[in-house]
C-alpha cells in the first residue's frame, strides 16, 4: 500500500477526533530508542510507542509489564498466570513461540540489556515501581539493536531529585494477590538516589500457581561536573519454589480452566494432575549491576555502560513415571549457575553538513555468559518431584561481539538516516557427562544488518516515513539444547534471516489529537519453530518461509473537561509461505492474533484528584501449533474499570485506586503453549477480578 493510501486510512480513523478542541494540547515525548540519540518521536522514521509513569504506576500492582504494555499497537503481552514461565511477549508475531521468558524481542533496562546474549529475556527483572518510562520500537529499526527480529522494550526508571521522598504502597487482590512496596529517593547537590523493594504474593488463579517475588533496587546518579553524568544501578529478583500450574488440553479447560492435567499413570484413588504429582516449581535467585557514564564535548558525546550478574534457576518439571527416557534425556530437574557481563562504548559525532545536521553514532557491543548446567531425573525411587540422579553435567558459554555505526542528516523537511550492525555471537558446549555421549562443540552465527529510512515532513504537523532492513535471531541455548524427541545437542539449528519493510504515517490534528500509522511486511526465511515439546523438553526446526504483513495504528485524544482517549489497532497476516513436512502454505504462525486492539476512555479532574477510566481490550482467535488442526484459543474481548484518587495533606501525598478486571466475566484461554506434543496447549486467564491499592508518599 502506498503512502497516500495511509494518510487515508488514518485521517479517516480519527475524523471524529479532529472536530473538536481540547482543554490541554498534547505533548511531544521524546525518546532515544531507535536513534539512540534524543529525539521526539514525532520526528522518527520507526513505529515507536512511549509508556509513560503515570499509566505504568497509577491504578496497577505494579507486577506484570502486560499491565501497561497492553495499549501498544503491534505488541501483545500475555500474562499466563504463571510466575514460573514469566510473561509471554510478541512483537509483529516474533516471540510468540516462547515457552517461557521472551524471546525475538530485545529487553533493556537503563541502557542495560535485560536480554542474553543468545536472545533470551526476563520480563520479570523490570522494576515497575520505580518506572519512569517504557519505550515500545518496532520494526526495521530494532535491527541495530543486534540479535532478534520484532523489536524493542525499554525501560528507564526515574532518577532522584528534590525534594527528598519516602513512600509505602500496600496492594491486594483476587486470588490472594498481595504486595507492599516501600521506597525512597532524593538529590544531595550532585548525587542523586534511589532505593525500592518490594515484595508479591499470590495463590494464583489456576491450580498448582502460588508464587512470592521479592525485588530490590537501587539507582545513584552522580554529576561531576556540567558536562558528565555517572550511572550506576543494582536490582535482584528472588523467587523461592514458585509453582508451575502447567498447560491443559481442551477438554480440561473447558470442564474447568483453574484445573490442572491430570496423569493417567497416577492411581486411580488418587488422580493427581501432573503439575501436583511431581510439584512443578521454579526458583530463580537473581542479581545484577551495572555502571554508565556520559561525557559530553560540546554537542558530541562518549558513551560508556558496563554490567554483570548472576542468575540461579532450579526447576522441576513433569514428565510421566514410567516413561522410560531415552539415554540423551537430560532428565526433569534443571540446575543452571549462569554468570553474565558485558560492555559498550559508542561515541556520537554532531556536526553541519551540506546545509543539515550530521549525527553519527559508531559503537561497539560485547556480551558473554557461562552457564554450569545440571539436570537430574525428578525422582528417586518411588518418590516424585524430588532431585535425583544425575543426567547432565556441561558448561555453556555465549558470547557476542557487535560493532555498528548509525548516522542521520536533517535538512529542511527531510530527515535520512542510515546504519548497520555486524553481530558475531558464538555458542560453546564442554560436555562433561559423557555415559550418553558427547555434546561437546560449538557454533558460530554471523549476519550484517543494515537499515534505511527516511522522512519527510508535508506539514509541520503530518510526516510521512519508509524505512527497510535486514534482521537476524539465532536460537537461543534452550532451543539448541535438544534435537528432535530423543537427540542430544542441535548443531544443525539455523539462525531465522528476515527483511523488513516499513511505511507509515505521524499526525497531529486540531492540537489536541496524534495519529500514528504503520504499515509493514516482513519476511523470513530459515524461522525457527517448535519440532516437538513433552513434559517440559521442547526440541525446534527450522521453517522454509513465513511471512508478516500487517498494519498499526495508534489514536490519542485530549479533550474538555480532562478526558482523554486512546485506540490502538492491530491488524496481522502471519503464515507460514511455503510448505514444510506436514505444515501447508498459508497456515498460520501459531500464538498469533489476526487482529488485537485497545481502547480507553478516561477523565481526571483539573486538580488531578480524581480519576476513572473504561478499558476495552479485544484479541483474535490464537492457534496452537503449525498445522492449524487443533483447536484453536478463541479470541476474545474484555471490559476493565479503574478509579483513582490522590489527597494532598501538607507534606503527605496520599493516593488510592480500585480495578475492576473481566467486568463481563469472561471465560477465556489467555495464552498457549506452543507446539505441546501433549496437545496440553491452553492456560486459562481468571474471570471478573479485583485489585486495591494505597500509598502513602511524604516529601521533606
Amino acid at each position: 500500500m502506498r503512502p497516500p493510501t495511509l494518510l487515508k486510512i488514518a485521517a479517516a480513523l480519527c475524523a471524529a477526533y479532529s472536530t473538536a478542541t481540547a482543554a490541554q494540547p498534547l505533548t511531544d515525548v521524546v525518546v532515544i530508542t531507535a536513534s539512540r540519540i534524543e529525539h521526539a518521536s514525532f520526528e522518527l522514521p520507526a513505529a515507536i510507542d512511549v509508556i509513560d509513569a503515570d499509566r505504568i504506576r497509577d491504578g496497577q500492582l505494579r507486577v506484570n509489564a502486560s499491565e501497561s504494555l497492553v495499549a501498544v499497537p503491534g505488541l501483545v503481552v500475555q500474562n499466563r498466570q504463571n510466575y514460573a514461565q514469566d510473561l509471554q511477549i510478541s512483537s509483529r508475531g516474533f516471540g510468540a513461540r516462547s515457552a517461557f521468558g521472551v524471546r525475538g524481542v530485545r529487553l533493556i533496562a537503563d541502557g542495560i540489556p535485560a536480554t542474553m546474549p543468545d536472545g533470551q529475556g526476563q520480563a520479570a527483572t523490570f522494576n515497575l515501581d520505580r518506572a519512569q518510562r517504557i519505550e515500545v520500537l518496532r520494526g526495521p529499526f530494532s535491527a541495530l539493536y543486534g540479535n532478534h527480529s520484532g523489536g524493542v522494550v525499554q525501560l528507564f526508571t526515574e532518577e532522584g531529585r528534590e525534594p527528598a521522598s519516602v513512600e509505602a504502597s500496600v496492594m491486594a487482590g483476587s486470588d490472594g494477590q498481595r504486595k507492599v512496596d516501600l521506597s525512597t529517593q532524593g538529590r544531595d547537590g550532585k548525587i542523586g538516589y534511589v532505593v525500592d523493594i518490594s515484595r508479591f504474593d499470590t495463590d494464583g488463579y489456576r491450580d498448582h500457581s502460588a508464587a512470592r517475588r521479592d525485588q530490590q533496587f537501587a539507582k545513584l546518579t552522580v554529576a561531576p561536573d556540567s558536562r558528565s553524568k555517572l550511572t550506576l544501578v543494582a536490582s535482584s529478583l528472588r523467587q523461592k519454589d514458585t509453582q508451575d500450574p502447567l498447560g491443559v488440553q481442551w477438554a480440561t479447560y473447558e470442564r474447568d480452566p483453574r484445573a490442572g492435567e491430570t496423569d493417567p499413570t497416577d492411581t486411580e484413588a488418587a488422580k493427581r494432575t501432573y503439575a501436583d504429582r511431581y510439584n512443578t516449581r521454579k526458583s530463580i535467585d537473581h542479581q545484577q549491576a551495572g555502571a554508565s557514564y556520559d561525557i559530553y564535548f560540546g554537542e558530541n558525546r562518549l558513551h560508556l555502560m558496563a554490567y554483570g550478574g548472576n542468575r540461579e534457576v532450579v526447576q522441576y518439571q513433569a514428565f510421566s513415571r514410567g516413561f522410560q527416557a531415552p539415554a540423551t534425556h537430560s532428565g526433569g530437574v534443571i540446575d543452571f549457575d549462569r554468570d553474565f557481563y558485558g560492555a559498550a562504548i559508542n561515541w556520537t559525532d554532531v556536526r553541519r553538513f551540506d546545509g543539515g545536521v550530521l549525527r553519527t553514532t559508531v559503537g561497539l557491543d560485547a556480551d558473554s555468559s557461562t552457564d554450569d548446567r545440571k539436570g537430574y531425573e525428578n525422582f528417586a525411587g518411588t518418590q516424585l518431584g524430588v532431585k535425583g540422579a544425575l543426567r547432565r553435567d556441561e558448561e555453556d558459554v555465549v558470547s557476542s561481539v557487535d560493532p555498528y555505526v548509525q548516522t542521520e542528516w536533517q535538512s529542511g523537511a527531510w530527515r535520512l538516516t542510515a546504519g548497520v550492525r555486524h553481530s558475531r555471537i558464538k555458542v560453546e558446549v564442554d560436555d562433561r557427562f559423557l555415559i550418553n555421549g558427547n555434546d561437546s562443540g560449538d557454533l558460530t552465527f554471523t549476519r550484517t544488518t543494515p537499515v534505511l529510512g527516511a522522512l519527510y515532513k508535508l506539514t509541520p504537523d503530518l510526516n510521512i516515513y519508509v524505512s527497510a532492513a535486514r534482521g537476524f535471531e539465532t536460537p537461543t541455548l534452550n532451543e539448541l539444547f535438544y534435537s528432535g524427541t530423543a537427540g542430544g545437542f542441535n548443531y544443525n539449528l539455523r539462525p531465522a534471516r528476515s527483511t523488513h519493510l516499513e511505511a507509515g504515517t505521524k499526525i497531529r490534528l486540531a492540537g489536541n489529537t496524534r495519529v500514528d500509522a504503520a504499515l509493514f511486511e516482513v519476511r523470513t526465511r530459515d524461522e525457527v519453530v517448535v519440532d516437538a515439546s513433552s513434559g517440559g523438553r521442547t526440541s525446534y526446526r527450522n521453517a522454509s518461509k513465513t511471512l508478516r504483513q500487517g498494519i498499526e495504528v495508534s489514536v490519542d485524544s485530549s479533550w474538555k473537561g480532562g478526558v482523554t482517549t486512546r485506540a490502538a489497532l492491530t491488524g496481522l497476516r502471519a503464515v507460514y509461505d511455503q510448505a514444510f513436512g506436514n505444515v501447508a502454505e498459508g497456515s498460520r504462525l501459531p500464538g498469533v492474533a489476526r487482529a488485537t486492539a485497545y481502547g480507553e476512555v478516561a477523565w481526571k479532574d483539573d486538580g488531578g484528584r480524581y480519576g476513572a477510566a473504561l478499558e476495552a481490550l479485544a484479541n483474535g482467535k490464537v492457534y496452537a501449533e503449525d498445522t492449524n488442526r487443533e483447536k484453536a484459543a478463541p479470541g476474545y474481548g474484555l471490559l476493565n474499570l479503574r478509579f483513582t484518587a490522590m489527597q494532598p495533606i501538607g507534606g503527605w501525598r496520599l493516593k488510592e485506586f480500585v480495578r475492576l478486571n473481566n467486568l463481563l466475566d469472561k471465560t477465556y484461554v489467555g495464552s498457549v503453549i506452543v507446539g505441546d506434543t501433549n496437545k496440553r496447549y491452553y492456560e486459562a486467564a481468571p474471570g471478573r477480578n479485583w485489585q486495591a491499592g494505597f500509598s502513602a508518599q511524604y516529601l521533606f
